[in-house]
């Protein structure tokens, strides 16, 4: 079985800063290894040419347009056949080398092993139930995951998987109404149990993500930067915030969005202007009705 032949990373206007950072945590543990940007929206002006001309960033030639809310991720799927990738939120970083975790495996994904109740699952994934009235054969999940980082293989699924639960429109829509929740993530988790429920798919689980609000548990930067923290990555999956000093785990990012400008001519009069301008970003996107659905539909995620 070949090794990881690429990294996407799926980024959008409001990401920017956080694109960055993921960046340059993948480049710390991983200097050659292939990144792929996947913009499910407009782009913050600059920042493809500045990945591309400092970090060897390649951009994911797609369709432009609003792809929603995570639905571009499920453009790899359909690459190149028998592509093996590592998916990422931007809103991530790497604390180790992490793809160790799937190298050599002969399974076609990789997922976080991750355990919830009854209720958070038809909150946070999808209602297995409300799908049993249009797919005789759903069943309750077998596993959960959080879509933010997952190792998958292009080829393996098509979209006539995905056509009974999503209009191919700009933007993605699920349907039927109520049964998936959070972007992608509730249909990509149904499609993955099903087969893996038929024998179609090998899905392998494993414990890869660190969320910060449950406890950073001793990774830090200082662990990070000496390369003797865990292989995992660190995701701020939904809980963004414009002052990221309140976050935790705010020296993770602050570490590697510093390497990231330590690479740029005028690093930190750039780093200066990125803050003010995701500054200004959020602050005139709060209020509007994606953000306020998306604050809403993490908050039993957040504080469970």
């Amino acid at each position: 079985m070949s090794q990881i032949d690429c990294i996407y990373v799926a980024a959008s206007t409001h990401d920017a800063r956080y694109t960055r950072t993921c960046v340059a945590s993948i480049r710390y543990f991983y200097p050659e290894i292939p990144i792929r940007l996947l913009a499910g929206g407009r782009l913050q002006r600059g920042l493809s040419d500045e990945l591309k001309q400092y970090w060897s960033v390649g951009i994911v030639d797609l369709p432009a347009g609003d792809y929603g809310w995570g639905f571009v991720k499920l453009e790899a799927l359909f690459g190149r056949p028998g592509e093996r990738f590592l998916m990422l939120d931007s809103d991530t970083v790497l604390a180790g080398p992490v793809l160790q975790a799937w190298n050599g495996s002969p399974v076609h994904f990789v997922v976080d092993d991750e355990r919830q109740s009854e209720s958070d699952t038809e909150a946070i994934y999808y209602d297995w139930e409300k799908v049993l009235q249009f797919d005789t054969n759903a069943r309750p999940p077998q596993f959960l995951f959080n879509t933010g980082q997952w190792f998958g293989t292009a080829g393996v699924l098509t979209r006539d998987d995905f056509d009974p639960w999503i209009e191919w429109s700009m933007p993605r829509r699920v349907r039927p109404p109520g049964c998936f929740k959070n972007g992608e993530q509730g249909v990509l988790n149904y499609v993955f149990n099903q087969k893996v429920g038929r024998g179609e798919l090998l899905v392998d689980r494993r414990k890869i993500l660190r969320y910060p609000p449950f406890g950073m548990n001793g990774l830090d930067a200082e662990t990070v930067s000496k390369r003797a923290a865990p292989p995992l990555v660190v995701h701020w999956a939904g809980m963004k915030s414009a002052c990221q000093r309140h976050m935790p785990g705010a020296d993770l990012l602050a570490f590697f969005e510093n390497t990231y400008y330590e690479r740029l001519p005028a690093g930190q009069v750039r780093r200066l202007l990125a803050v003010l301008r995701h500054f200004s970003t959020r602050w005139s996107g709060f209020g509007s009705s994606d953000v306020t659905f998306k604050l809403r539909a993490w908050a039993k995620y957040l504080y469970k």
